[in-house]
């Protein structure tokens, strides 16, 4: 369902003396770990700003494919709007004690071409459908498909012993 083209490196963020984030590499999260959670979640909390910088965050419904979140919805919403202005989002999913966070770029992609499509609407559908989504290859012939890549991503399940950075 997912495949990433390769695995970012890893490391430790830059956090404040105090804080207790290990200085070695030992107990690093592993991508697939980051990866399978993506692929899961349910809801994702996009966190975007409009170009005066007002901050605006929502729950969408998503699918990690081929290593960039896919969301869709109508270009009149805020978020889109946003997006539009400001590409610059981040992304997270519900969880306070697992945490997945993305910084990265969004942008709707126009009509996508038919393998992504394709790829797309067969992740929503096998996530959604049971809940009355199941958007066909070409819902997004005029639009409307977002498309979020990472350029850093942070996850723990232990702060602050496994907090891991990916650089992309």
């Amino acid at each position: 369902m997912s495949k990433q083209a390769s695995i970012p490196p890893s490391d430790r963020p830059i956090m404040p003396d105090g804080y207790g984030v290990p200085e070695t590499a030992e107990g690093l999260l592993p991508w697939s770990h980051v990866e399978e959670r993506l692929v899961a979640a349910r809801n994702y909390w996009i966190n975007t700003a409009n170009v005066a910088g007002k901050p605006h965050a929502t729950p969408v419904w998503g699918v990690w494919v081929n290593g960039a979140l896919y969301f869709d919805g109508s270009p009149a919403t805020r978020r889109s709007r946003d997006i539009a202005a400001n590409p610059a989002v981040a992304v997270h999913l519900e969880s306070g004690d697992d945490v997945v966070i993305l910084e990265g770029t969004a942008r709707d992609i126009g009509a996508p071409p038919r393998e992504l499509a394709e790829a797309v609407s067969a992740a929503y559908c096998a996530k959604y459908a049971a809940s009355g989504y199941a958007p066909t290859p070409d819902a997004w012939d005029e639009g409307g498909l977002c498309e979020m890549r990472p350029q850093v991503a942070f996850a723990w399940t232990q702060f602050p012993q496994n907090v891991t950075r990916w650089r992309f």
